[in-house]
């Protein structure tokens, strides 16, 4: 575990927007790492103002929460305090804000994108993207997983916190618990790659093991999302 000044101190989970299905409502989220030294890191910006999920999915219209912005303000951020925004993967629930953060370095792996929908957004002139290269410890205690098969190149994060201890975020690498094993089948119309998507999917579950990471939060999992702490609170 790390204890440098610069490691993360506080993991704010924000629901943006879900989906009313049954069991449980599925959670649009993005994720907020606060570290010791003062430097704010967002991770995804959720869906556009205007979101429709793809036709294809068959998924009934969402319920839009207070988006990623107005998450920041109720914790007293504005775009420009954010230092760097971690882009997971492009889908339009992911990238829906981007251009929000011109001040912020943008942590990208893959060219892929396959929506459009958000283009304007994520293709913006003023943004400035860096390009990972696989797994990097982007900064002290935080660090990026490439966890390709939901999409090429995307991208889960690893942060440790100090009481906590390791908390895995898998985003849409495994979007709901009961895939979290190593011969899942992919989903026809969300995932891309079947074979790439085990591969990731047995990488995190070697993780877990090895880093004996205390929480894994699944990209989408309405049930599991109802059991964790959001913001305004938070995991130190």
């Amino acid at each position: 575990m790390t204890t440098s000044t610069s490691a993360p101190q506080r993991l704010y989970l924000m629901q943006v927007a879900h989906l009313p299905v049954s069991p449980a409502d599925f959670p649009f989220v993005c994720y907020l790492v606060q570290t010791g030294d003062g430097k704010n890191i967002l991770i995804d910006s959720g869906p556009p103002t205007h979101f429709k999920p793809n036709a294809a999915f068959k998924l009934p219209d969402p319920i839009m929460e207070k988006n990623v912005i107005e998450q920041l303000a109720l914790l007293g951020l504005q775009p420009g305090d954010i230092d760097t925004l971690i882009c997971s993967h492009f889908d339009q629930d992911h990238s829906g804000h981007h251009s929000a953060f011109t001040n912020a370095e943008l942590a990208r792996s893959s060219d892929h994108m396959r929506f459009t929908t958000t283009r304007s957004e994520w293709d913006h002139p003023a943004l400035r993207y860096r390009l990972i290269d696989g797994d990097t410890e982007l900064y002290p205690g935080l660090e990026l997983i490439k966890t390709s098969g939901h999409t090429p190149g995307h991208q889960s994060v690893l942060v440790r916190l100090s009481e906590t201890g390791p908390v895995l975020l898998a985003i849409d690498a495994v979007a709901s618990q009961k895939d979290f094993t190593p011969d899942r089948q992919k989903n026809p119309v969300a995932d891309d790659n079947e074979e790439e998507l085990r591969a990731s999917t047995r990488k995190l579950l070697a993780l877990v093991e090895r880093e004996q990471v205390a929480l894994v939060i699944f990209g989408h999992d309405g049930e599991q999302w109802q059991t964790l702490k959001k913001a305004p609170d938070f995991y130190s």
